[in-house]
């Protein structure tokens, strides 16, 4: 994907597409929550849904959507399935999005539509300084 920096085009939107739809998977909490988690080792939605506090039902579906993106993999052991991390590059995104939100005095947080208390809080993860590589 190459961003063009002044007016986009009417045609050039279309390109912006598939990182469009990489934010939008990652524009969730727990699914947030989930990829720090994940970023720790391999686990299975059962112990990560008592790990995050949430239905199971709730976490199978984020992990799906990670999944179906390419964020995250599966691997079968007898009947259980450990989910881990597909792509280390999605931690260096992460830790970049730390650096901009320093850069801005996490200026996001005021935003109405997106900022504190417009959405779902995620409340059993702890909030870290850094993400871990």
């Amino acid at each position: 994907m190459t961003i063009h920096h002044g007016t986009v085009l009417n045609e050039g939107w279309r390109e912006l597409a598939p990182a469009a739809a990489l934010f939008h998977s990652l524009s969730d909490a727990t699914r947030l929550g989930i990829v720090k988690r994940m970023a720790e080792g391999e686990i299975r939605v059962g112990d990560l849904a008592a790990e995050l506090g949430l239905a199971q039902s709730t976490v199978s579906a984020h992990v799906a959507c990670l999944r179906d993106c390419g964020l995250v993999e599966g691997r079968a052991q007898g009947r259980s399935v450990y989910y881990s991390l597909s792509r280390p590059e999605l931690m260096d995104m992460l830790a970049q999005a730390e650096v901009l939100l320093a850069a801005t005095g996490n200026a996001v947080s005021l935003c109405p539509n997106y900022g504190a208390g417009s959405g779902p809080e995620l409340t059993n993860v702890e909030p870290t300084k850094e993400i871990a590589q």
